[in-house]
């Protein structure tokens, strides 16, 4: 069968080991997969099936180094998926049958119990078999924490095949953005890293959920997706019908051919490995400081690590010489490894060279303050008629007085012209067009905190390139939302004034998971800025991946979110919000309203303020390309994620409520928070096109940076 690509040259600089235990690995693997019954008489496997695929060799390649026993269990894990995959392929994909499916991913997760001395349902079949046989060998030698981890991403890992299947029945081919977030979860590899920490060392639980951890295991999810698509492409697409695969989604979504689309793919790989490196190198490192790890610690989160890297570099080599892929023409040792031929190997070195060091430039040679002219906007896609506040007036004035008060026109950064230009008020009179006069007050002062942190960190510590300033102002704010009791610091600039003032009037009448819930989203927004202004000292553009990530927290939009869910009462299971279609659905907003903002600000940031986060400048800097280009893939995100959240909307919305079986009240709650959404992108595109914040004519006269004769001193923070 005639490739329907060539397969690019793959970034991988480290050369893949295997374990020893190779064969016996292969022998009890292929044992078990007897006994738990899923070769002859399955259906689904022969013997010879599993031999060609060679899970064994696939383990021995992504875990060189842990013992016979160990590589054993690993194995037969994946063996167990592989076989998952398959199965659920043949039973319900095919068919396909919805309601089936859901009711075989409904009972999986009870044979994972954290407590091992819990009773579990007696298997119906052997995915079920092979998942209670897994969890009782693996789970004593590990953590609860770790416990819990693995459970969630395994379960992530099933229960997104349902996404995957409502794509398949709708013919359906997602956008990029959704692609790749989704792709992490029903992908698999988050659940992979789980099983790197049993096969290498467990990541300390203080750590394991912070920031450049996350990274870590993202862009190694990311990187074993993208490859997995590009060997994969020919069984997916042209013989199962698979509609979720990264070079079909580019494909489809810039009109290119399947090379370009592959090719494209590659690139975006070879980016997430370059991010994977930089996080390893520098974040990390600084993570276990903070955190103050001890040695034994620090050498579990570096094993842990090499572990991800060694499964890279392993998982690369199995789909180079696995029968379930696509492999003719891959490049079969890594140019490290000498191939024969006089000169062959230097040529290859330095084509690997030469390309990744171009790549890794690009990501830092931004030349700042360019100009840029005007800010083009295109036409939004916008199906939400705007309602405005009858308070609006009110909220101005108020905003005005307050602002005064906690001190925000008195630091240097802003004053009440800007005030007046960013008129924060008219954009909570859209958001919440129904709120009360002082729930419209409190959320237009909730804004004014988030912009005015968001304008003082890159302009007072970017301008002083002061990190550890940013770092200890970022912890301040946190102590400034206790979830019990009053605030324990005495607060001494105007970011904590006010957010003192808010948490107080906020949470009054919270539960202390309100609070929480609450606090956490603050604390992502400000570490976000603090993962900017780094971004900013190092003059690093960052991918499109990561910057789209990122974005969705400096924008402030878990913060909006908790605000918006906790109107909506105790009807909706919490379980409702951490579902699929439910994140879809806040995702498409989020990326709808982010991106929308950096096409009015392009000018404001790029020229003025010379910020490099923005996604028009992403997207010129990852792939070589001018303005126009640029805002035209930016524009078409925002077309398409709008089209995503309709198509939740109308879709996979009642879908949900069936399937969690939701009361009147449910559903009613849940199309009030929808109703909110909806009021807030109508707000927030109302605000951009009406405020002079990104006038290209208030801008030239009132360039962004401190105001005359008033930049703020480095304050002296009382003690606390």
């Amino acid at each position: 069968m005639t490739q329907p690509f060539e397969l690019p040259h793959f970034y991988m600089p480290y050369p893949a080991r295997l374990n020893p235990h190779l064969d016996e690995a292969r022998a009890h693997s292929t044992a078990w997969a007897r006994e738990m019954g899923m070769l002859e008489g399955s259906g689904i496997w022969e013997q010879a099936d599993l031999e060609a695929h060679d899970y064994g060799l696939l383990c021995a390649y992504t875990h060189p180094d842990c013992d016979g026993p160990a590589l054993s269990l690993v194995t037969d894990w994946y063996v167990w998926v592989f076989f998952f995959d398959d199965h659920f392929l043949d039973m319900f994909k095919r068919t396909p049958d919805r309601a089936a499916g859901k009711a075989h991913l409904d009972r999986l997760p009870l044979f994972m119990p954290l407590d091992p001395a819990t009773p579990v349902p007696e298997p119906e079949n052997p995915v079920e078999a092979g998942l209670k046989d897994l969890w009782a060998r693996t789970v004593p030698a590990m953590s609860v924490d770790w416990r819990r981890r693995f459970s969630v991403a395994t379960e992530h890992l099933l229960n997104e095949s349902m996404w995957e299947l409502s794509n398949i029945n709708e013919g359906r081919i997602a956008n990029p953005v959704e692609y790749i977030e989704m792709r992490r979860k029903v992908g698999g590899a988050p659940w992979s890293a789980g099983l790197v920490e049993y096969a290498t060392a467990e990541v300390p639980a203080s750590v394991a959920r912070t920031r450049p951890l996350r990274v870590l295991m993202e862009t190694f999810s990311d990187a074993v997706h993208l490859r997995n698509d590009l060997f994969s492409y020919q069984r997916e697409v042209e013989d199962e019908g698979e509609n979720s695969n990264g070079v079909l989604v580019l494909e489809k979504f810039f009109g290119c051919t399947t090379q370009e689309a592959a090719d494209t793919v590659n690139d975006i790989l070879t980016s997430r490995l370059h991010q994977f490196e930089h996080t390893a190198l520098t974040e990390v490192p600084a993570v276990a400081l903070e955190n103050g790890l001890a040695p034994d610690q620090v050498a579990a989160v570096a094993a842990y690590t090499k572990g991800l890297q060694d499964w890279q570099s392993g998982g690369h080599e199995w789909h180079m010489r696995s029968s379930r892929y696509m492999n003719k023409g891959a490049r079969r040792t890594s140019p490290w490894q000498l191939p024969t031929g006089r000169g062959t190997s230097a040529a290859d070195i330095g084509a690997l060279l030469a390309s990744a060091a171009q790549d890794r430039l690009r990501a830092y040679s931004h030349v700042p303050y360019q100009k840029v002219g005007p800010a083009i906007l295109p036409e939004f896609h916008m199906p939400y008629r705007l309602e405005l506040s009858p308070h609006l007036d009110r909220a101005r004035r108020t905003l005005l007085t307050w602002t005064h008060e906690v001190g925000m026109l008195e630091e240097g950064v802003w004053d009440e012209d800007k005030l007046r230009a960013y008129d924060l008020a008219l954009c909570s009179a859209g958001l919440d067009p129904d709120a009360t006069p002082e729930a419209l007050d409190l959320s237009a002062q909730w804004l004014a905190f988030g912009t005015y942190g968001d304008d003082y960190y890159p302009l007072v510590y970017g301008h002083r390139r002061d990190l550890a300033a940013a770092r200890l102002t970022t912890a301040r704010l946190s102590a400034c939302m206790p979830v019990e009791g009053p605030p324990t610091i005495v607060p001494g600039d105007a970011m904590e004034r006010s957010l003192i003032d808010l948490w107080a009037r906020t949470t009054a009448d919270m539960t202390p998971d309100q609070r929480r819930t609450l606090k956490a989203a603050v604390d992502t927004m400000t570490e976000s800025w603090v993962w900017e202004l780094s971004n900013q000292l190092q003059n690093r553009v960052p991918d499109p991946v990561d910057y789209l990530e990122m974005r969705r927290s400096t924008f402030g939009s878990d913060l909006t979110l908790s605000l918006c869910r906790m109107g909506h009462g105790p009807a909706v299971p919490p379980e409702v919000y951490r579902s699929g279609p439910v994140r879809s659905l806040e995702n498409a907003a989020i990326d709808y309203a982010c991106l929308l903002n950096d096409i009015f600000s392009y000018q404001k940031e790029i020229e003025y303020e010379g910020e490099m986060h923005n996604a028009i400048l992403v997207v010129q800097t990852f792939f070589g390309v001018d303005y126009p280009t640029a805002l035209g893939v930016v524009h078409d995100l925002t077309t398409q994620r709008m089209r995503q959240f309709e198509h939740v909307i109308a879709h996979e919305l009642p879908v949900l409520y069936d399937d969690f079986a939701l009361t009147e009240a449910g559903r009613a709650a849940m199309d009030g928070y929808v109703l909110d959404l909806q009021n807030w992108l109508a707000g927030i595109l109302n605000w951009h096109s009406n405020v002079d914040r990104y006038r290209d004519e208030w801008l030239s006269t009132r360039a962004h940076g401190f105001l005359p004769d008033r930049t703020p001193a480095l304050l002296v923070r009382p003690a606390g």
